[in-house]
């Protein structure tokens, strides 16, 4: 059974930093490239940044580059999304996926979630 585990969500200040993790079991995420993807309120969901396994390419949508970072741990079959200078506009819930890819234009191919973990930015 494939589950994927966020945590690392809550409630923090704007300008503030957070660190959300991923923990895999059921597959091994060297086989797979990594994302997260965010939900706001009423909104849709939105991939983030994602990393291409085979090379470690990193891809950012652009309301989060330069603030967040993507990294993954195959040792550990993990993957992490450090945030930081959080804004009010980056309130949402936040999923992890496993994909099959991860090219110049954001992820493609999710083929498991996870639940998701909560992110309140306050001002």
């Amino acid at each position: 059974q494939v589950q994927l585990v966020e945590s690392g969500g809550g409630l923090v200040q704007v300008g503030k930093s957070l660190k959300l993790s991923c923990a895999a079991s059921g597959i091994t995420l060297d086989a797979y490239s990594l994302a997260w993807f965010r939900q706001a309120p009423g909104k849709e969901r939105e991939g983030v940044s994602c990393i291409y396994s085979s090379n470690g390419r990193t891809w950012y949508s652009d309301s989060v580059k330069g603030r967040f970072t993507i990294a993954g741990d195959n040792a550990k079959n993990a993957v992490y999304l450090q945030m930081n200078s959080l804004k009010p506009e980056d309130t949402a819930v936040y999923y992890c996926a496993a994909i099959e890819f991860c090219g110049v234009s954001g992820p493609y191919g999710m083929d498991y979630w996870g639940e998701g973990t909560l992110v309140n930015v306050s001002s």
